[in-house]
């Protein structure tokens, strides 16, 4: 577990939207916004995992900090506009964005690749997120400034061999980020993206503990284990609170030192 952190209310009067804050990471980084004070809504495609995660969420809500969900698939345009109209329903305002919304496919070499499954995982991970900044920027900039985070992965630069659109995905998240950023440094809305490497979520329960792929991801970690969402979550909130005013364009690892050294090995999983 990560040690917790003392807040100190720096996101009272915050609105803030997480994309896919149902589950690991995106509730993780909700959680540490509702703790410090933000009016949260988290958004995915099943109303019972969202309402199971806002019930978490409550209990450590501090300093007037509150969550809503919202339905919907942030690949649907019509949906995105959506989420993010309620999303300004408690504050009339919105101050910030986590892009956590997204997902992996088929493990296979391109020249086995199946081309409806790579261009599903682009569209997720790639379009997800534009939409996102599309119908997001707007009110940011309305609010005479914001944050934006979009969520990376230790693929988006460093190889991991048979992830097939995975790790291109990552990488045109983080060229979507940096351009946004240079574009909308003049609207004083911050672009930034977060490089997680192996954490401790529900879809990562997929890789047994005792196997070579798990071995190949502590091996190459120097700090010698995987995080957990909280630790993804303490740097959202940095990111999206007062104290990050002076960075954006940035693109910043949570891996306990991964990225020093080479991707995980997953050729046992290989189709």
């Amino acid at each position: 577990m990560a040690d917790k952190i003392k807040h100190a209310g720096n996101l009272a009067g915050y609105s803030v939207l997480v994309t896919g804050g149902g589950t690991g990471i995106g509730t993780g980084c909700a959680a540490e916004l509702a703790a410090d004070g933000a009016a949260v809504t988290i958004c995915g495609r099943r109303r019972e995992i969202l309402e199971a995660a806002a019930e978490k969420i409550t209990e450590v809500a501090g300093f007037g900090g509150s969550v809503r969900v919202v339905t919907g698939d942030v690949t649907v345009e019509e949906d995105v506009a959506r989420i993010v109209s309620a999303s300004l329903e408690t504050t009339g305002k919105l101050d910030g964005c986590i892009a956590n919304a997204g997902g992996g496919g088929m493990l296979m070499g391109y020249e086995a690749m199946d081309t409806e499954e790579f261009l599903r995982v682009l569209n997720l991970n790639i379009i997800g997120t534009m939409l996102c900044i599309k119908y997001t920027l707007p009110h940011m900039i309305k609010a005479g400034g914001g944050s934006f985070v979009g969520m990376s992965s230790l693929a988006g630069h460093v190889t991991h061999p048979w992830m097939g659109a995975y790790p291109v995905s990552k990488a045109g998240i983080e060229a979507m980020i940096k351009n946004a950023a240079d574009e909308n440094g003049a609207h004083m809305v911050r672009f930034n993206a977060i490089r997680p490497g192996f954490v401790a979520t529900e879809i990562m329960e997929g890789i047994p503990r005792e196997s070579e792929v798990y071995d190949s991801y502590i091996a190459n970690t120097p700090l010698g284990d995987v995080a957990v969402p909280d630790d993804i979550g303490h740097l959202a909130r940095f990111l999206v609170g007062p104290e990050s005013r002076w960075i954006t364009g940035q693109c910043i690892g949570v891996d306990g030192g991964h990225s020093l050294r080479r991707g995980p090995d997953f050729t046992s999983f290989k189709a």
